[in-house]
């Protein structure tokens, strides 16, 4: 049996608490300054109160951070300052800067992985993936509390940062690309086409960010795009909406000018414009 400590039992720390303690381990938790919701999340997970984290982390081989975004460098820090000795799993939505500075923190006394969450909080029918970045020696020793479980561990390649690089690159589609929709219905609304484009929409291929393939031949056409961006940002400007994504849109296009109508382009070369800084 692994003893691990949790901080804190979110909604997605809680079911992660769960599947641990599902599969023969230890989880503890540090109930003082929490509120009732995080109590009774905790409690319903199996996870064991402490009077304090020093206790806590002293009873513990891993240490798993499942907190708000804003709050990692805290959690992080008030670890540090307790000489935890074991391995500490950042597994939140942050940057790899920020991971960074969180490893260095931690370090030397712990060994610190970057961890990924990706898929709804695991349980029941649903399963979700945490890729881990870091020391293979510390993965080895997170790996095995998670086997059998809903949580499935996935090594991310490169060192500390490359798993929150990943969670980076993937929101940054995932989370723009519903708000994206946002705008685009609450456009097609004020002009009474509302369900119109709906069925457009479910005609469309879903597969984008799935197929990088299409890339260069939509740098090949951004030079075509960017005047209709222009358009769509000043129709947005008069229903009164937010233009700023279709504004972005084109600076982003802008890097691709020089592949004007070049569809044999590789997509290592479209990729590396867009990675240019435009110097």
């Amino acid at each position: 049996m692994t003893t691990v400590t949790l901080l804190h039992p979110g909604a997605m720390g809680a079911t992660v608490a769960a599947q641990t303690v599902a599969a023969g381990h230890e989880v503890l938790w540090v109930p003082e300054g929490r509120s009732d919701a995080t109590r009774r999340r905790a409690e319903d997970a199996g996870a064991t109160a402490c009077d304090s984290l020093d206790e806590a982390l002293a009873r513990s081989e891993i240490v798993l951070s499942i907190c708000p975004p804003q709050a990692a460098e805290d959690v992080a820090a008030t670890v540090a300052a307790h000489a935890f000795a074991g391995v500490y799993v950042d597994a939140n939505a942050i940057n790899p800067q920020r991971m960074q500075c969180i490893a260095e923190e931690i370090r030397p006394g712990a060994m610190v992985l970057d961890g990924a969450i990706f898929g709804p909080p695991p349980g029941g029918q649903r399963a979700a993936r945490l890729y881990l970045a870091g020391e293979a020696q510390a993965v080895d020793t997170v790996e095995p509390v998670f086997k059998d479980t809903a949580l499935h561990i996935r090594r991310a390649r490169g060192s500390v940062g490359s798993a929150s690089a990943l969670k980076m690159a993937f929101a940054s589609y995932q989370k723009a690309a519903r708000t994206l929709a946002g705008v685009a219905h609450a456009l097609a609304d004020a002009h009474g086409v509302g369900d119109e484009l709906t069925a457009e929409a479910q005609v469309m291929a879903a597969n984008i960010l799935s197929d990088p393939g299409y890339l260069p031949s939509v740098a090949a056409r951004a030079w075509r795009w960017v005047p209709e961006m222009e358009d769509i940002a000043e129709t947005l400007r008069a229903a009164g909406l937010p233009a700023d994504m279709a504004e972005a849109a084109v600076a982003v296009m802008s890097r691709w000018e020089g592949d004007k109508d070049q569809y044999n382009l590789k997509l290592a070369d479209v990729l590396a414009h867009l990675q240019s800084r435009g110097d």
